[in-house]
């Protein structure tokens, strides 16, 4: 179960409510986890921020007010951190602990840890939360695999357990989607939750595209903080992806001035990127935009993709040159001198270049 949207609309507080009360109705027996990229997210206080807001009472789906001492009919009345590890307790007023539960109700994983856990077992979790799971920044290599093993070490042989995946609408090019097949993304609409199934087998994923509460009116209220002309912020007010503000064409220019061309291939985007000596500016630099048709000359232009191809003129890694025509391409984007037709066309080759910077691909 997939949930993406704006900033702080409740994804994540939603998910650990379910967790947080089946635990509780099953006799403090089905336990949950968190799943986290790295291991620092549950150092020092972050760990007992991720459960602190039940401290002071949540509402279930149905919109009805709990405490935990309440939910535990008095047993207790807190979440502690300890190492990874959410246990409930019950606190006196004196603040010392008169109760904790002997196990914990919920267990933290980094990604970047995955082969830690793989020798201990946790037949009791229930439920996954992988928060965060979209970034802006750098993915661990080969992620999808140590999330999958990770997971393949809480589930070991059962198939009872459910999963929730929770992310922020600032990176449209997360791997996770083409990773996990989810070819629609890109065109989902605002509140619709699409299905997407595999084949003959039992698995399902549910992806939510979470809308706006319009009915809460302080969260409406506070957008007027944001409400700059700068896309970036639409992901903050509306759930919008978040995009950066890119270059876009300098000047017009003649064909005779396109002194070169090549392509790029990103996850589902083909760019055609034009090398312009403009004659008016006496100035070289590249104009990156969408082509709508198939590359025809893929024998003459270098083409840039993720996947190896034998073909001379196909490469993988744009920032990795070895011949006078890759070091010009390079140095375009290392003068800034690259300009894009839109600010998605610049997301599209922001994510590339993030690609191409990463290990291990």
């Amino acid at each position: 179960m997939m949930s993406y949207g704006e900033r702080s609309n409740g994804k994540t507080t939603g998910c650990e409510a379910v967790c947080l009360e089946d635990y509780i109705d099953s006799g403090y027996v089905n336990q949950c986890c968190i799943i986290r990229r790295w291991e620092e997210d549950f150092k020092n206080n972050n760990g007992q921020q991720m459960w602190e807001v039940f401290n002071n009472g949540w509402e279930d789906r149905f919109h009805k007010k709990h405490t935990i001492k309440e939910y535990t009919k008095g047993r207790f009345n807190l979440i502690r951190y300890w190492a990874r590890k959410w246990y409930l307790v019950r606190m006196g007023e004196d603040g010392k602990i008169e109760e904790q539960d002997e196990k914990p109700f919920c267990y933290g994983f980094g990604i970047t840890s995955e082969e830690h856990y793989k020798s201990t077992s946790y037949p009791n979790i229930k439920w996954v939360i992988f928060d965060e799971f979209i970034t802006r920044d750098y993915y661990i290599p080969n992620e999808f695999v140590k999330f999958q093993n990770l997971l393949s070490t809480i589930i070991r042989k059962r198939d009872d357990v459910k999963i929730f995946m929770c992310g922020n609408t600032i990176n449209q090019y997360c791997p996770y989607f083409k990773e996990m097949g989810l070819t629609g993304i890109g065109k989902q609409k605002q509140g619709s939750i699409d299905i997407y199934t595999y084949g003959e087998t039992e698995l399902k994923v549910a992806v939510e595209y979470s809308t706006i509460d319009k009915s809460n009116k302080k969260a409406m209220a506070s957008n007027k903080y944001f409400a700059f002309n700068n896309p970036k912020l639409k992901m903050i007010t509306n759930g919008n992806w978040e995009m950066d503000i890119y270059p876009h064409l300098p000047c017009d220019y003649d064909v005779s001035e396109v002194k070169g061309k090549f392509y790029i291939k990103f996850e589902d985007q083909l760019l055609q990127c034009e090398i312009i000596s403009s004659k008016k500016n006496k100035a070289i630099f590249a104009y990156i935009h969408r082509k709508t048709t198939p590359i025809k000359e893929d024998d003459k232009n270098l083409v840039f993709q993720q996947e190896n191809d034998v073909r001379m003129n196909y490469r993988r890694k744009i920032n990795v040159c070895f011949d006078d025509i890759g070091r010009r391409i390079w140095s375009l984007f290392v003068s800034e001198q690259v300009f894009y037709q839109d600010n998605e066309v610049g997301e599209v080759i922001r994510n590339y270049l993030i690609w191409c910077k990463k290990e291990g691909n």
